[in-house]
């Protein structure tokens, strides 16, 4: 009671503070979310959260974590739940009532007191703020489901204004170039996320400072964006994005404070860091605007001359663990595929769209159904094939060291489970015989049971894993093929 009645002592003019006044805060905000603000500028060692007057005092470590907060929210707009809030110095110089049993405080100090060893790297001296490193170079390493500018812009934002992303592939690595309005931005957003996974095992962020000052954009598009310029076209000849759709982007701070947890799926906690999709979430249930994306994928211009229900479980299993393959009656150069899963729906996009087999260039999409349907009894079944409960799933183990082997098609196989008594003369032959030209071969040094193997092209790659995967080698050995992450 009687800290309530202090409270009303706080004025505009007040001083410099590490206690900060926060007024105008939503009903049902939390102290997870008062923590949210404070946390990329600094330790925070306190809140107090009054639900009745609609405000709230967050204690900062230090006064410079303060003054950095009050500084960047000088220029920028707080939100919680979307609501703009209003932040100054409190008249407090430090809070001498105790929240730190809450469980939001319990929390924080937690993974305040795991990052200490860091802390004091920083006060030695082994990390200093950038003076004008406002562009942040990213490396999304074992890269399982796809990571959109979208997701990116939301994740990144928590830390700051985000100008520009520009994504791209290089050595077979997704990277990423982003720039923010200010280096201080920067320098939080590397120092919360890197070595963070966006989802639970796999996308792992490694960031470093990149020596660009400013990032040119031509194109507004799926690969890069400048969010001050709504004119840009998606490409050359093409009209600019929806402008109702980009202005959303110029708006980031006025969407809340805790923008990342509107993706779908992930979750951020109060300190930023650990990106993960929680255990409850399984991945299929991702959903965009409220609907669920589909599992099932449609793919179109197939060479209906070839045996295509075990051309696309082979193909498409290399990204995904497929359920079921069915060829349209009325259309035998369509099929439908339904995936484990919605975000292994759209890593097969990603890698087959566009890919040229047995002469056809594969157009794969989304489809608008959830399931594929077996056919009833009585019914043939020659179009339909239910792979449910094959053994032969890449990826039914959860953690499976294949999540981190998946790599886009080239022309360079990556060959496993090699029996001892299987030269490489055998192996070459092997795949000569699919038709294939050998161009280089590879055996790994330790136990010769994998190796590398280069063929005339992409498609003569596809054409023989599909022919080759799981063939009996003899001695209890089936050959497993993927794609290679290098050239021999």
């Amino acid at each position: 009671g009687n800290e309530k009645k202090k409270f009303k002592g706080d004025r505009l003019s007040c001083s410099p503070s590490r206690v900060l006044h926060l007024r105008k805060v939503p009903d049902n905000t939390t102290e997870a979310e008062i923590i949210s603000l404070g946390s990329p500028f600094g330790e925070v060692d306190n809140v107090l959260l009054l639900k009745r007057k609609n405000q709230a005092l967050l204690e900062m470590a230090s006064e410079e974590c303060a003054t950095a907060m009050m500084k960047y929210y000088t220029s920028v707009t707080a939100f919680l739940r979307k609501q703009p809030i209003q932040i100054q110095y409190s008249h407090y110089k430090e809070l001498t009532f105790d929240t730190k049993t809450s469980a939001a405080m319990q929390d924080l100090n937690a993974r305040q007191s795991r990052s200490q060893a860091d802390r004091g790297a920083l006060a030695a001296g082994d990390e200093v703020l950038p003076g004008e490193a406002r562009v942040l170079r990213i490396i999304v390493e074992n890269l399982v489901f796809p990571v959109t500018v979208e997701a990116l812009y939301q994740i990144f934002s928590r830390f700051g204004l985000v100008l520009k992303i520009i994504t791209f592939t290089k050595n077979h690595q997704f990277q990423v170039l982003l720039q923010y309005s200010e280096a201080r931005s920067a320098y939080y957003a590397k120092r919360a996320l890197d070595g963070q996974h966006i989802y639970t095992g796999c996308c792992t962020l490694h960031i470093g400072f990149s020596k660009l000052s400013d990032l040119k954009i031509k194109y507004n598009n799926d690969k890069s964006r400048d969010f001050t310029r709504t004119d840009l076209p998606s490409a050359d000849g093409q009209p600019p994005l929806d402008r109702s759709t980009a202005t959303v982007y110029l708006f980031h701070f006025e969407m809340s404070t805790d923008v990342v947890n509107t993706l779908p799926g992930l979750s951020v906690p109060a300190t930023p860091g650990a990106l993960s999709l929680p255990s409850s979430v399984a991945p299929g249930q991702m959903s965009a605007s409220g609907a669920s994306l589909s599992p099932v994928l449609l793919v179109s211009n197939l060479n209906p001359e070839v045996s295509l229900i075990v051309m696309l479980w082979i193909s498409t299993g290399l990204y995904g663990d497929v359920h079921r393959v069915k060829i349209l009656f009325n259309k035998k150069d369509n099929a439908l595929i339904q995936m484990a899963d919605a975000f292994q729906a759209l890593k097969a996009i990603s890698h087959l769209n566009g890919q040229k087999l047995y002469g056809s260039i594969m157009n794969v999409t989304l489809s608008k159904y959830q399931t594929v349907q077996l056919p009833r009894e009585g019914q043939t079944h020659s179009l339909t094939k239910d792979y449910s409960n094959s053994p032969l799933h890449r990826f039914k183990k959860p953690g499976s060291k294949s999540f981190q082997n998946i790599f886009p098609p080239s022309a360079t196989l990556h060959l496993s489970n090699i029996p001892p008594s299987v030269t490489a003369d055998s192996l070459k032959d092997l795949f000569t015989s699919t038709g294939s030209t050998v161009k280089a071969f590879k055996f790994f040094q330790k136990g010769f049971k994998m190796a590398l193997i280069q063929l005339g092209s992409v498609e003569e790659a596809f054409h023989a894993l599909i022919e080759l995967h799981n063939r009996d080698l003899g001695e209890k050995h089936r050959l497993q093929i993927s794609f290679a992450k290098y050239e021999v």
